[in-house]
């Protein structure tokens, strides 16, 4: 007798482990930056064209993932992970990756995934059940069995129907590379990537192994892709030269940025001169605290680019994070200015104007900043620093706002009711700022109450 509550607590712990396992991922950390922004927009520009899919609904995310993969998770983003970029050696192999991605949102993968995941979920929770009315019944192999059963056929359906949408999408993939007169050398040499990092990571390669995972082998996936895109008038065309530079800058410096000073600087030493390695060990110095290194890089940086506002707003933001705000002006106001005020390098310079406190500057730095998140309302950085310019000119109802839009985005929902109350209360009725108070009070109020029933 008592070994059968422990048999039906064990049965009603694998139910629950079996919801659990198919909620959403937890959010991660995004990547921002303006460079790396405009050269995923760039590269994946063509492949949508192709896919006949609305450029502007087609938004490709860095994710801080030191993982090599990319993913699509509702809506048209494509998310990729640092890890991939900075495996990847070519602009073409992240083009590669990028049409294929571009396949799960024109075939409606993520609906459809959401659709077979509950099918999975239902055959897995009555096999469940099945063992709950087992266990009660006093039969314990019998629950067991019903249980493992149901829980290899759901699996085994979804293991199976996953790995089909990926052959499919990456046929899709080939022929938006096809269509946008992209090379699939990129696409064969990344999965040839990816299969030595199986190999070397000891995952096997056999027919019977392939059953259990949920993308087919890479192998598999070469030698198909390898026979359709070698055939194509696109698998001779070069890779363009300057995409292909581009893409070498922004992996250098998000490889500066991300990893340790010292892995920075064994990967790029000072002896090697070239742009990109400039790069990484500018970021590498500023994060090490090493204030004249990284402006010697950065100014160098410019010696052979002086215009390119990347470079610019590099030094901008040295200068500015070594506590040299009024220094940081010029840099990043002509950043601001050849960038045609991109909302990230406005948002740099609104901070800038403000933490030099001369009020003199804050009537600018409003004026960036209002630009800044019209152009990017999810800019949760810039809706700060305009917070603290409502407050510091006494317009408390516009900084609560500010403050409530801020929040909102970081998930902070609580707080984000509170300031949108207090805002929606003091703005003038009716005007816009008053309606989107209401908008982010309501916002806020519908994921607390999403969050209590969780619970």
């Amino acid at each position: 007798m008592r070994g059968r509550p422990n048999l039906v607590a064990y049965v009603f712990a694998l139910l629950a482990s079996a919801l659990v396992a198919v909620q959403p991922v937890a959010a991660q950390s995004i990547l921002r930056d303006a460079e790396t922004e405009q050269l995923l927009a760039d590269m994946v520009a063509p492949l949508v064209e192709a896919s006949e899919l609305e450029s502007d609904n087609v938004e490709v995310v860095l994710i801080n993932d030191g993982s090599i993969n990319a993913f699509v998770a509702g809506g048209q983003a494509i998310y990729v992970h640092s890890g991939l970029i900075n495996a990847a050696e070519t602009a073409e192999e992240v083009q590669g990756v990028l049409a294929h991605e571009l396949g799960h949102i024109t075939a409606g993968h993520v609906i459809r995934f959401n659709e077979r995941t509950k099918t999975a979920t239902n055959i897995s929770i009555l096999s469940l059940l099945l063992g709950v009315g087992a266990a009660l019944a006093g039969s314990g192999d019998a629950a067991i069995g019903a249980v493992m059963a149901g829980q290899q056929a759901a699996l085994g359906s979804f293991l199976a129907y996953n790995r089909n949408q990926e052959a499919s999408t990456d046929l899709a993939g080939a022929r938006y590379l096809s269509g946008a007169g992209i090379s699939g050398r990129g696409m064969i040499k990344f999965f040839e990537r990816l299969r030595s990092n199986e190999i070397r990571r000891g995952y096997s390669q056999s027919d019977e192994a392939a059953y259990s995972r949920t993308h087919p082998l890479s192998g598999d996936r070469i030698q198909t892709l390898r026979g359709l895109l070698a055939d194509d008038p696109a698998w001779g065309i070069a890779p363009d030269p300057e995409l292909q530079e581009r893409f070498v800058r922004a992996r250098a410096k998000l490889y500066g940025f991300l990893a340790e000073p010292r892995r920075t600087l064994n990967f790029f030493p000072p002896s090697d001169t070239s742009i990109p390695a400039r790069y990484a060990r500018a970021y590498a110095y500023h994060k090490d605290a090493q204030v004249d290194m990284a402006l010697a890089e950065a100014d160098a940086l410019l010696s052979a680019e002086p215009d390119n506002p990347w470079f610019l707003e590099l030094k901008g933001q040295v200068l500015l994070e070594s506590g040299r705000p009024l220094d940081a002006l010029t840099p990043l106001r002509r950043a601001t200015e050849i960038t045609r005020a991109h909302p990230l390098i406005a948002g740099i310079l609104g901070h800038a104007l403000i933490a030099t406190e001369d009020e003199a500057n804050f009537a600018e730095a409003e004026t960036v900043l209002r630009a800044a998140v019209q152009k990017d309302r999810y800019n949760p950085f810039a809706w700060y620093q305009l917070g603290v310019v409502y407050a510091a000119r006494g317009d408390i109802p516009r900084a609560r706002l500010a403050s409530a839009e801020q929040q909102v985005m970081s998930r902070r929902y609580p707080e984000a009711l509170q300031n949108a109350q207090a805002a929606e209360a003091n703005l003038p009725y009716g005007s816009a700022d008053w309606i989107r108070a209401q908008d982010i009070a309501l916002e806020a109020r519908s994921e607390l109450e999403r969050l209590r029933d969780r619970r």
